[in-house]
């Protein structure tokens, strides 16, 4: 992830979510999820989307991409620690927005 000028970290926490959908994928939780369950959890956004913010959410750290090999091929998605880290910072921005 590009580090945002003079290295504040806050500055550097929104670039990583910033984005429509990113939170609410991250508000998914810690399990681990494969792309379907994740576009059933938030009916509203398109699979190419979704492919696009995984893959932000993935080159920044955030998401884990495991591919398991067969027919068809299984992909699944969890929280990476830092992740999770974010997600609980972003549940209490949230409550602050309440």
């Amino acid at each position: 992830m590009n580090e945002p000028t003079g290295n504040c970290g806050f500055a550097t926490a929104i670039k990583a979510i910033e984005g429509k959908w990113k939170v609410d994928i991250c508000e998914l939780g810690t399990a681990s999820r494969r792309f379907g369950r994740l576009r059933q959890s938030i009916p509203a956004i398109s699979e190419k989307m979704l492919t696009q913010q995984l893959r932000e959410l993935e080159a920044d750290g955030l998401v884990n991409r495991e591919v398991y090999p067969g027919s068809p091929t299984k992909v699944v998605y969890s929280l990476t620690e830092s992740g999770a880290a974010l997600n609980a910072g972003a549940e209490a921005l949230c409550r602050w927005g309440e």
